[in-house]
């Protein structure tokens, strides 16, 4: 995000910037039409970090207390990285798959409307 200083020759120093993290990046994580969580979940994951490892053991995490979490069709979900639509390989890193430091991934699963068909 960009910032307008009142300063020209102001120089601030990034408090969130991947260097900070350990060996870790911010990625954050939201399920479309699933409102329990109404927004996504921001987490510190390593980059070489699996996608499949994200989807077996991060988002039962984060996610595995909505009701219908158990009932995803993990082959039916549409991936989305950045707005746009990617299909991610399960085996590769998530730096691989094209997610860095402070992305946004998005899932849907089309075959879940949330409970009472109304998104929460």
């Amino acid at each position: 995000m960009s910032v307008k200083a009142i300063r020209p020759d102001y120089h601030g120093d990034m408090k969130d910037s991947v260097d900070k993290f350990h060996g870790q990046q911010l990625l954050a994580i939201g399920w479309d039409q699933h409102l329990m969580y109404a927004t996504p979940l921001c987490v510190p994951v390593p980059p070489q970090m699996p996608f499949g490892a994200l989807v077996g053991q991060v988002l039962p995490a984060l996610f595995g207390q909505h009701p219908q979490f158990a009932q995803i069709d993990w082959t039916r979900v549409q991936w989305l990285r950045a707005g746009q639509p990617f299909e991610p390989d399960a085996d590769a890193s998530l730096a691989d798959n094209g997610l860095a430091h402070k992305s946004v991934l998005r899932f849907r699963t089309p075959e879940l409307a949330g409970l009472y068909g109304v998104g929460f």
